[in-house]
């Protein structure tokens, strides 16, 4: 009986994503059509995948060791090839002609054919990724800052067309200006199609009859951008904000994504604690016993507590509405942690206050 997990090399635990990017190792190093390529070993890891990754039968797999609906030879031949089955893939052809459901070979295969199977990919820019350091009022409220990255973009010359100025665009003459090229190929398993971008006019259908003096016709060039950067009210450090479209550009393409990390300054006075602010108070022993009104520091100004009498050291004050914006106009809270100070020294005066409080049972 073959293990499918150890033909794979992965664990029973592995998800979905894991048995598929495993299968597109192997299959990539086994492909019958690749120097040094191993035919047995591609039909055993295909037939492992052909049950890992259908959720009926891994779980039959996994709970008798078989199949009962195909899949492997433990369930009954199903094809031509050591019981797999290949009419469950889409846009293969030669051996059963159906549909599937499972995926395109030519996804897996794409780079033995020079392409993507069902379709061209569409290209995209590369992900741009910078760090921002914020003070610790910004972070709680929020700001708005101004970054200057030199990056690909879209050509501001010819706006990205790639034509000179008063110049027209014409049909490629490679693709027909369909923006992809379709070949056919023979195999050991049958006839694969496959499309790919076509590499003159990047996808896009057309060229330019001149090209742009600044990008050379390719629609993008590096340049420095300043890009707007909104910092949201309450975010922490290590937070990372994300501005799709903001990356670099690609020639016939879409542009890739910028990633901002934030960075947030530590405060000498404030900490956070979810939407509350956490700040200390020192209060005198005398003030601690009788009470007293102070003067609290908090991200809005100054503000007045009444530090009630007979409170204890580590005590928690609250000052409702002075912590870090969330929702809808609400905030958290500002908590004051009450630091009692007992004198380290005292005059003899003091000493004999203290013992006429100790008669009095204090």
């Amino acid at each position: 009986m073959k293990n499918y997990y150890e033909l794979l090399g992965i664990t029973k635990t592995a998800t979905e994503e894991e048995i598929k990017s495993a299968f597109r190792k192997l299959a990539h190093k086994y492909h019958p059509d690749k120097k040094g390529g191993d035919e047995k070993k591609f039909k055993e890891v295909s037939e492992a995948y052909s049950v890992l990754s259908d959720k009926k039968k891994r779980a039959e797999y996994d709970t008798y060791g078989r199949t009962f609906a195909g899949g492997g030879p433990q369930g009954g031949p199903q094809g031509g090839f050591g019981g797999f089955d290949f009419s469950n893939f889409q846009g293969f052809q030669g051996f059963g002609g159906q549909e599937g459901v499972e995926f395109d070979l030519g996804d897996i295969f794409g780079e033995f054919f020079g392409g993507g199977g069902a379709g061209a990919r569409a290209r995209r820019g590369r992900d741009i990724s910078i760090d921002i350091e914020l003070p610790f009022r910004e972070s709680v409220f929020g700001t708005e800052r101004r970054v200057l990255i030199a990056k690909t973009s879209v050509c501001d010359t010819c706006g990205g067309t790639g034509a000179k100025k008063g110049s027209k665009l014409i049909a490629c003459s490679m693709c027909n200006g369909k923006g992809d090229i379709r070949e056919s190929r023979n195999s050991f398993f049958g006839t694969f199609t496959s499309s790919r971008t076509c590499p003159r006019c990047h996808g896009r259908g057309q060229i330019p009859e001149v090209s742009c003096d600044v990008c050379r016709g390719e629609g993008v060039a590096k340049r420095e951008e300043e890009i707007r950067v909104s910092v949201p009210a309450g975010v922490g450090d290590g937070e990372m904000i994300r501005m799709p479209g903001r990356g670099e550009a690609a020639a016939g393409g879409s542009a890739g994504d910028l990633y901002i990390k934030l960075h947030v300054k530590a405060d000498r006075d404030f900490s956070r604690d979810g939407h509350n602010l956490l700040t200390t108070l020192s209060v005198k022993l005398t003030d601690a016993l009788v009470g007293r009104e102070y003067r609290v520091r908090t991200l809005d100004g100054d503000e007045t507590l009444s530090v009630p009498a007979g409170v204890v050291h580590g005590e928690v004050l609250r000052i409702r509405g002075k912590g870090v914006p969330h929702g809808r106009g609400s905030r958290g809270d500002l908590l004051i942690r009450v630091d009692v100070e007992f004198p380290k020294k005292l005059s003899s005066k003091a000493k004999n206050l203290i013992e006429e409080l100790r008669k009095e049972g204090l």
